[in-house]
Parts: C-alpha cells; structure tokens; sequence
C-alpha cells in the first residue's frame, strides 16, 4: 500500500526544473529509487542569505511504494496529498437572472467566471479594448505620445495588471488563492505559479491568458461589451437596477458588479454624486526608480552571479520616516527586474509612470516604484478640501505638473537619484530604456516636501542596503501616482455597497484589494454573494 510524507525545507542548489527530484531524495535518504513513486512540489523559495552560494527551499510531498521503516530524518508521514480547493458548484437559477460585471480587470473577470459557470446570464462591460488593440495603442503611446485616454496602460481588457510584471505573490490567506493560481494555469499559465514563493507572469504571458478567458466567458454565455463605458447606475424601489451607458442605452440587471479600477476617476465622481457612499483612504505617491539589472543581480546573489541561473534578481525595501504629519512608510511598489518603466496616464495634459516586465525579465534594466505613504489628513493640512475625492485631486496636481514640466507631450521628467539627493538640477540622464522620452529635471520642483524630503531619506537609507541604488547609473522619473485606489467604496457585509441593494463593488478600485490575485479573490466573493442571494431568492 502507498505511502505518504511531506518535507518542509529540501534545499537545492539550482532550479528544481534542473535536476531529478525523486533519485537526489532517494540518495539522500538512502532509499532506493524505486521505493518512490511520485513526488510534488508545493512551495519553491529562494535563501541567498549565503551569496554567492544561494539556494532554492523546496516543500515536498513524496508518495513511497509502502510505509517506510524508519521513516528518513525530516519526513513527516501525511495521509494523502493535500487536497486541492474549488471554486463553489451551483446550480443553474431557477429563473433568469441577468448580472452586469463593469469592469474587465481581475476583479470583475473571475466574478464573471464564477457566475457564467454557475448558470448566470452575464453581461461584462468594458471601457477599454480588447487586449490585442489595446497593446497598439500603448505601442503608440510609448513611440508616438499619443495618448487614447479609454486604451491605454489603465483602461482595456485585463486592468491595469495586465501592464506590470504580472506578480501572482498574495499576503492574503484564502483557499481560493489557490483556485485563482489553478484556473490561470488552465488558460495558459506555466504550472510553475502554483509553487513559486513568489510568481510571477508577465505582460506577454498575461495577454495570452486573457485571451483564452475571454473564449471560457463567451463559451458560456457571457455577452462582452468592449469599448462600452458606464456613466451612471440606474436605480429602482431603493435597488440598483442596471446601468446606463455614455451613448444613452440603458441595461437592466438583477445585480451590478462594480469593477471599475483604480484610474476610473470621473465614474467615481460620478457614484459620489449619485449617493454611493465613498471614504478618503490611504495611498501612496512617488517616483519609480531604474538601475543596471546586474547591479541588482550582484547585491542580491553576489558578483558570480552576473547571469544567474536563478533568473533576474528583485528587492523589497520599506523604510520609516516621522515628518510634519506623523510617522510615514516609504516603501518600493510593484519592482519589475528586466523590465521597461512605462508611461501610464489616462488624462489628456496628465503624465504618470508604472512599471512592466515580460515573462523572461531579460532586459537590462530593473525598476521599482519607490513610494510614499499619504493619509487622507495629510492632503487636508496640504490645503485639499476634505472630501472622499480629496486623493484624486492631489493625484491630477501632481500628474499635471510632470506633464507641464517637458515640453514633449508625454516625455517623463526625471533626474539621476544621486543629483535628486543633492538638490542638484540634472543636466544628463543615465542610459535608460523608457519611451517615449524622458527629460532631465528638478524633481525638487514638482514633488511636494511632504513627498520629496521623506522619499530622499528612504533613498539614502535605501543605498546603504542595496550598493550602488543611489549612484549616478540611476535614473529615478516622475510620477509614481497610481499605486492604488485614493478611495474605498464602503460594503456591507454581504459584500452589497452601504445603501445600494444588488451593487457589489469590487477590487482595486474599490478599496479591497492591493494586485491581481486579491483582486480576482475579492471578485470571486461578490459572485458568491450573489449566488447565496440566489439561493434565498433574495434577487427580484
């Protein structure tokens, strides 16, 4: 009869893809090699606590022809493999019932999913193109500056995510992390996601994923609406009832799920407007920052390392500063290794940057946003009104500043770090891989001190863990303002927006989630909401 064990910490000294796990875990048990019939690996992280010599820590589940006797030192015998979770099965509603999801990002996709699959007539609205569209029109905002402020890095088929470095890395604790990690891997994915401490997809990747998600959705039934955008939500007997479209078209729902992301900024307006009730949140602004990817690759894996096998190196750094308005957190936000720094703004005479990578990280550079914490107080002693919408307007001033500040249309002012921490108006650039352009500027003079004097201390602070990070070979543009959503869209607890019966807001844009995962994890629960509604025949 089989056996079953687990090890928590295998350690290896190259990719596991490299190497033939059950003979090296029969060597170093002593066992031979046909005693183990099937190994799986769970969890895969790296220790480079030893650099040059740097390690990757497997969690193993191992199945044996039999009980073995004695069990090898580090094994623990389990039952069975561990049991993989699932979305919730329902079955089809006794009666139609019609859901509107706004919003083709993570959110707003898996919510989707889980109601097409569960019978559910599904109508997905979108602002934006359809990814392939999509992807020209940035092509021609990187090449041309020519903006199209509804298909751009923001708006369009994906979300915002779909234009990052595609991390899948989640702190939240959900069984359905796990069913979001499984369904990418069925449309296309590399399995190698569902045991990386910290995976990751890429831009290129992603595209081809929704691809095949789009086709899941319209296979069941799912109307997609690209290039359609909501301008308000229609209301009936104190209960959303569908939306209305820009052109005039109306749409009747039973429910409306409110993916809307964290850019949609005059749809936000628009719900404040109309009595959904918004609250100002914290969020954070700055500047993302370039080096040399080999000047990352040395500091985190050492000098022999200058093309690791462990592919492009990453950092996270955090650092604390008290200013004027309390005890504030500067912290590096979505780091790209072997990326490209992208121009990401969705407003005509606006200009903000984010940051991307393919799924191999083979460029030559590395960015990072580097990012101060801002709380709602704060903007109200910068002079801001107090206003849930207080954060959108310090976000449009600082975008309108960075464009106003380079005389080409969506050039990205910019400055060496090092001449930013003298206070030192740059004359170059360090070589850099951002287009269309960038400018050398004074970022002294667009950044307010409340942003600027914390951020220069987290840098310097920064240097001295990473060398080299404030040398004249890094580059550091403005701005930095899209980080997350400046507000949150308050929910009860059946995941119904406060006051507004059958509206499930949702996402990044709602104030719930903070990347792809979470995103698709908040999406998911606004589904079976609904369908738990259903199930009470709660929906008229």
């Amino acid at each position: 009869m089989p056996a079953y064990y687990a090890i928590d910490a295998f350690r290896i000294d190259q990719p596991y893809t490299r190497i033939q796990l059950p003979e090296l875990l029969a060597q170093r048990a002593g066992l031979a090699t046909g005693q183990i019939l099937q190994v799986r690996v769970r969890k895969a992280s790296l220790d480079a606590r030893k650099k040059p010599r740097i390690f990757q820590i497997l969690r193993l589940e191992i199945e044996t022809i039999k009980p073995l006797n004695p069990v090898p030192e580090g094994w623990q015998q389990i039952p069975t493999w561990t049991t993989e979770p699932e979305l919730p099965k329902r079955q089809s509603p006794s009666a139609p019932i019609h859901v509107i999801v706004v919003g083709s990002g993570p959110a707003g996709l898996f919510a989707a999913v889980l109601l097409a699959e569960s019978g559910v007539r599904v109508t997905l609205l979108e602002r934006g193109k359809a990814v392939e569209p999509r992807m020209r029109d940035i092509g021609q905002l990187r090449s041309k500056g020519i903006l199209l402020p509804e298909s751009n890095v923001c708006f369009g088929e994906g979300g915002a995510g779909t234009y990052t470095d595609g991390k899948l890395y989640t702190r939240i604790k959900h069984p359905w992390v796990r069913c979001v990690m499984q369904r990418l891997v069925e449309w296309g994915a590399p399995d190698d996601i569902l045991v990386e401490a910290h995976p990751h997809l890429g831009t290129d990747k992603l595209m081809d994923i929704l691809i095949q998600l789009r086709e899941h959705l319209q296979q069941r039934g799912t109307e997609i609406l690209f290039e359609n955008k909501m301008k308000r939500l229609l209301r009936h007997q104190e209960r959303v009832a569908g939306v209305e479209l820009e052109d005039g078209r109306e749409l009747l729902a039973d429910a409306v799920v409110l993916g809307i992301g964290h850019s949609a900024r005059e749809t936000l307006a628009e719900l404040h407007r109309q009595g959904v009730k918004l609250e100002a949140k914290p969020f954070a602004v700055g500047v993302r920052v370039e080096h040399p990817q080999v000047l990352i690759n040395e500091n985190q894996f050492g000098k022999a390392e200058r093309f690791p096998i462990w592919g492009a190196a990453e950092y996270r750094l955090t650092h604390n500063v008290k200013n004027a308005f309390g005890e504030r957190g500067i912290y590096s936000f979505c780091m790209c290794p072997g990326g490209f720094i992208v121009p990401s703004p969705t407003e005509p005479g606006h200009m903000a940057v984010n940051g991307m990578s393919n799924a191999n990280r083979s460029t030559a550079f590395a960015n990072s946003g580097i990012v101060v914490q801002i709380e709602p107080s704060d903007l109200v002693q910068m002079g801001y009104a107090e206003s849930p919408l207080c954060g959108i307007a310090f976000q449009r001033d600082l975008e309108k500043a960075c464009f106003e500040a380079t005389p080409t249309p969506y050039h990205a002012p910019a400055s060496r770090i090092s001449d930013f921490l003298a206070k030192k108006t740059p004359q170059t650039l360090a070589p850099t891989h951002f287009r269309p352009g960038a400018v050398a500027h004074d970022l002294w003079q667009i950044l307010p001190n409340a942003v600027a004097e914390p951020l220069a201390e987290a840098l310097r602070a920064f240097g001295r863990k990473i060398h080299g990070f404030t040398s004249e070979e890094a580059n550091m543009f403005a701005i930095e303002s899209r980080t997350s959503s400046p507000i949150r869209l308050t929910r009860e607890e059946s995941g119904e927006a406060i006051g507004w019966p059958g509206l499930y807001p949702v996402g990044e844009g709602a104030g719930y989630a903070g990347g792809i995962v979470s995103a698709a994890v908040d999406g998911l629960k606004a589904a079976e909401h609904i369908l738990a509604q259903l199930d009470k025949s709660a929906l008229t």
